[in-house]
């Protein structure tokens, strides 16, 4: 990057290609509520018609990011990731802080999954499951790509018996 400033921890997506699916629950309701008389009467149900949610950003580079740091000092590692982020919310999906929030692995995305890490009582970062690999998971369908960490799976898909 430009003035010695590092790549940031995420990607823009295109969000305006076809069938690109967006979360928005609410979308299109307020265009009919405007201008009713009972949106007349609850003035403070109105709000902003912009979403809450931050479409077309991928995180891909954080996780990456993160699970090259395995072993480093957290506050360094949280710092450095803070400082090339929008945001530090996407940082505790894949990290946990209490114990009660520690998991071997999340989905990010369709068929995209990641180890989980947790910060020690040396306040290092670390991986939940560290046994946990590629030959452990098992994609639940035959039309996706699943990846763990970045990488494909290696055992294929295992439909299950109806009985």
């Amino acid at each position: 990057m430009r003035g010695g400033q590092k790549q940031p921890l995420y990607r823009k997506v295109n969000t305006r290609t076809h069938h690109v699916k967006h979360a928005r629950v609410n979308s299109g309701r307020a265009r009919w509520d405007r201008n009713t008389k009972e949106a007349a009467q609850n003035e403070p149900m109105r709000g902003s018609m912009h979403p809450d949610g931050r479409n077309g950003l991928d995180y891909t580079p954080l996780y990456r990011f993160l699970l090259s740091k395995i072993g480093r000092d957290w506050d360094a590692v949280h710092s450095e990731a803070v400082a090339r982020l929008d945001r530090a919310e996407p940082i505790f999906r894949m990290v946990a802080l209490r114990e009660d929030q520690e998991r071997d692995f999340f989905r990010s995305g369709e068929s995209s999954y990641w180890s989980g890490l947790r910060v020690n009582a040396e306040n290092l970062l670390e991986k939940v499951a560290p046994a946990l690999g590629l030959d452990d998971m098992v994609p639940f369908c035959t039309c996706c790509t699943h990846t763990f960490n970045g990488e494909r799976f290696t055992r294929a898909f295992e439909p299950k018996s109806d009985g």
